[in-house]
């Protein structure tokens, strides 16, 4: 049986295609349109994903989509009603997307892909719980889900248990965390469905104390873990800007213009926001262990990709096993969609055999044309091992690498297949790095990736589940050896975002890490997408080729080719 789960038109469209039980391939659009959270009809994103099993449409068995398109416009129709006529601009301004595309998926499937077989409609929420918990190896867990909205939901809770997912409990629109988190973002002066994660990255420069009672005037939680709005300083439900004119008068100060200088009430309103997200999440998730009485926990929607958040649960929750798939947010809904619609309609089981490897791979009679198209100067190494060596000592002498390698992964992290890495053994990388290459705030940190046996040699792990480190989804405090070796991976609060890499996951990127170490002592490198701001992590050896002549990368390894702008002395 294939079935071909799709997401789109919201942010982060992309598809996903099971054949047998098995995950064969995933994308999200934006990679192949290079339009940064694309919400579009994920065209590309299928297309490869047919050609990656060389079939056609029609022989899909099954569609799945991942929410229900009738009840979120039932939402949006009601939003208008309750808000006429403030609400008018906003609701005339969007329908024609709604006519035309979003209840539309049948008639766009036919007339793009000629495809005229099943299409069902799997609610947002439990899409997003499929995609974490069928996943997670657990047998049974408690499933918490937490995003902006689906169709009226905002935050699930429920119980998996075998291969049945029940979902219990919701909160509901207009009350949510994400939207939350997405209209300080607006305050803040960064921009929505996109830079939420910077915002993580500023609280760490600030302080909750000033604003602890202002964001305590916004949501009340209650003693079953649901929470509500003071929607007076919200006025998303009826206009297309979030923050209102009352929050600003709350805070004191006006919304940040883009690009403006940050200043420190800034940092300590991210900080406020970051410690109020942590209290309504851990007390939801107590919650929710007190009820289903497991120790596993599976945690999916966009607010999951916090990961300062996740580093944090062990520690004020009683759960000892947490999972996050590599793609917790919308685009991670088509494969949730697609893995739950192979559950209902077949009796085989998942292929447990899950790698997040899973876009486009380019071999090298593919690659060496367009090096050769732009006269660019390379060596094609038969030996690996005498390439890891020479990549090795580059990073030794503190160059940057583009590293290009194998199939593109899944989800917004780069996990060793298109990465930009460094020495992390002097912070001044980090100033270089973000001014040179990624050009983009200096204030933001970057992720370290070590080798998975010797994490705990350098940070304060304890108990912490392993497989978020995987994919580069929790942050926790580093030790001293940490501080004092990879300075340039170290945040400001003596944190890092980690990435935990071992040989069976990806052998050539843990080899380079262990040929590094073998020559410093240290198993940890600056690890950061391949992109520069603004940008999706590249795709295609043209993207990498024209990322790397555009910045201040000094050596491009593409397949076996390594690529340098000069020749080396």
């Amino acid at each position: 049986m294939i079935i071909l789960g799709i997401s789109c038109f919201y942010h982060d469209s992309s598809a996903c295609i099971l054949k047998n039980g098995k995950i064969v391939a995933a994308a999200a659009e934006e990679r192949f349109t290079r339009k940064k959270h694309d919400n579009n009809f994920p065209n590309h994103a299928i297309n490869f994903c047919l050609a990656y099993l060389g079939i056609a449409a029609n022989e899909v068995d099954i569609v799945a989509f991942y929410e229900k398109p009738f009840i979120k416009f039932e939402r949006i129709l009601s939003q208008h009603l309750e808000h006429f006529p403030r609400s008018h601009k906003v609701f005339i301004n969007s329908l024609g997307t709604w006519l035309n595309q979003k209840l539309q998926i049948k008639k766009i499937l036919r007339e793009e892909f000629n495809y005229h077989g099943k299409i069902v409609f799997i609610p947002h929420h439990l899409a997003h719980a499929a995609s974490s918990y069928y996943l997670s190896g657990f047998n049974n867990s408690a499933i918490v889900t937490l995003d902006g909205v689906g169709e009226w939901a905002t935050t699930t809770m429920g119980f998996g248990q075998g291969s049945k997912i029940k979902i219990d409990k919701e909160v509901r629109f207009p009350h949510s965390l994400g939207l939350l988190y997405s209209t300080l973002t607006a305050y803040l002066g960064f921009k929505v469905n996109s830079d939420e994660y910077k915002v993580m990255g500023l609280a760490a420069y600030g302080t909750p104390k000033p604003f602890k009672s202002h964001f305590d005037k916004l949501i009340t939680t209650y003693a079953d873990g649901s929470f509500a709005f003071n929607m007076n300083y919200f006025d998303y439900t009826w206009s297309d800007h979030m923050p209102g004119k009352e929050m600003e008068k709350l805070f004191g100060y006006p919304i940040r213009p883009t690009e403006s200088k940050i200043k420190k009430y800034h940092k300590d309103i991210a900080a406020s926001l970051q410690a109020k997200l942590e209290e309504v999440v851990y007390k939801l998730l107590n919650v929710a262990y007190k009820k289903y009485k497991t120790s596993n926990l599976c945690l999916a929607g966009g607010v999951a990709l916090n990961s300062v958040m996740n580093g944090k649960i062990i520690k004020n929750t009683p759960f000892k096993k947490i999972y996050v798939p590599p793609d917790p947010g919308d685009g991670g809904g088509a494969m949730g969609a697609a893995i739950y619609t192979h559950y209902s309609y077949s009796s085989k089981k998942l292929n447990k055999k899950f790698s997040p490897y899973l876009g486009p791979q380019y071999l090298w009679y593919e690659v060496e044309p367009i090096l050769k198209k732009n006269k660019l100067k390379y060596t094609l190494f038969t030996n690996s091992q005498r390439m890891l060596n020479k990549i090795a000592e580059m990073i030794v002498h503190e160059k940057v690498i583009g590293w290009f390698h194998g199939r593109m992964e899944w989800g917004p992290r780069a996990l060793g297949a298109r990465s930009i890495l460094a020495s992390a053994a002097k912070a001044e990388m980090k100033d270089i790095i973000n001014a040179k290459v990624k050009k983009r705030e200096m204030f933001r940190p970057f992720a370290p990736v070590v080798l998975e046996e010797y994490a705990s040699d350098y940070f304060k792990i304890d108990k912490q589940p392993p497989v978020l480190g995987k994919y580069m989804l929790i942050v926790i405090p580093f030790k001293d050896k940490g501080k004092k070796d990879v300075p340039a991976t170290v945040h400001v609060d003596g944190s890092g975002r980690l990435q935990t890499i071992a040989r069976r996951d990806n052998p050539l990127y843990y080899d380079l890490i262990k040929t590094y170490m073998k020559k410093t002592g240290i198993p940890i490198i600056i690890n950061t997408s391949f992109n520069v701001r603004g940008e999706p992590i590249v795709c295609s050896p043209e993207e990498a080729v024209n990322c790397f002549l555009s910045t201040g990368i000094d050596v491009l390894v593409i397949d076996n080719f390594v690529v340098t702008k000069k020749i080396d002395d």
